[in-house]
């Protein structure tokens, strides 16, 4: 019994294979590279402006219920939080 994992029955490879020229990868000589592009539908970039437009929106509640806080004198920061920003600066600029 044998087993062709390339071809059937010695029919060739199934599929194609493009082989390229030189070490280029097939890029013609004088031809520029570019980098590569991604391009996303315009649903995905409606989408994600409208992510963005509403972490805007949390964002700018949240900056004004704090700063109703603050105006009244009810504003508590969490002292462990600001402590552990603290020193994660501190650290980072050594």
């Amino acid at each position: 019994m044998s087993v062709e994992f390339f071809g059937v029955n010695n029919l060739g490879q199934i599929g194609s294979l493009k082989k390229s020229d030189g070490a280029q990868g097939g890029i013609k000589a004088g031809a520029t590279q570019e980098g590569d592009q991604v391009e996303f539908s315009s649903v995905l970039q409606d989408v994600n402006k409208a992510q963005n437009a509403a972490s805007d929106t949390n964002r700018t509640e949240r900056v004004e219920e704090l700063k109703a806080q603050v105006a009244e004198g009810s504003y508590e920061p969490d002292l462990t939080k600001v402590a552990s920003s603290l020193l994660e600066f501190l650290m980072e600029d050594k």
